[in-house]
């Protein structure tokens, strides 16, 4: 009986634990970069690459990095609303990407790494819209290309593409350089500031 009750138990903690975790889903680019950018976040619990957008059921990273399907490289992320808000997210996404290129983010070039917010509810919608204008009023960027957009299905990448940045830190630290994702970076929201 005590068995019992506490396989119970946990299987209620665990519900517990998931119900108290949010999800967003982001485009960026390079989906290892993007993930690596939201996992080092404080509050956000994990970050997945995948693939949203497109018109094909349960793309392939072929597919997809071939701009065959209409997806975008992106990520899922799970956070807890105790520690982050949406709101966050989205202020912190726009410092990791270059929202004034269209179709393309750094060295990836294509529709397939367009920039992207795909909201889930309502107050997502609102947030991110908000912020979006409120980026362009601020005058910094002349044009923002990054989509707002309802999230349509997320697929998961395959197994290699996640904690790629953890599994084969040299490759991704090469790529991230010499794609010059940083320094870009550095320079527009430095000169953005002005």
């Amino acid at each position: 009986m005590k068995k019992m009750f506490f396989a119970f138990g946990l299987t209620a903690l665990t519900a517990a634990a998931q119900a108290a975790t949010a999800t967003a889903v982001f485009a960026g680019g390079c989906f290892w970069c993007t993930e690596s950018d939201f996992e080092k976040l404080p509050g956000v619990i994990a970050a997945e690459s995948g693939y949203t957008g497109g018109k094909v059921v349960n793309p392939s990273y072929e597919s997809v990095s071939a701009g065959a399907t209409g997806h975008t490289e992106a990520v899922r992320v799970t956070y807890d609303p105790d520690n982050v808000t949406y709101t966050q997210l989205v202020e912190y996404f726009w410092r990791t990407i270059d929202p004034t290129e269209k179709d393309r983010q750094f060295c990836d070039v294509g529709n397939q790494y367009r920039s992207g917010i795909y909201w889930g509810s309502e107050a997502e919608r609102i947030v991110a819209e908000a912020s979006k204008v409120a980026l362009l009023k601020s005058g910094q960027f002349k044009d923002i290309y990054t989509e707002v957009k309802r999230a349509d299905p997320f697929y998961l990448a395959e197994d290699y593409h996640q904690d790629y940045y953890k599994k084969n830190p040299v490759r991704y630290k090469y790529y991230r350089l010499s794609c010059g994702r940083d320094a870009q970076l550095k320079r527009i929201w430095q000169a953005a500031a002005k």
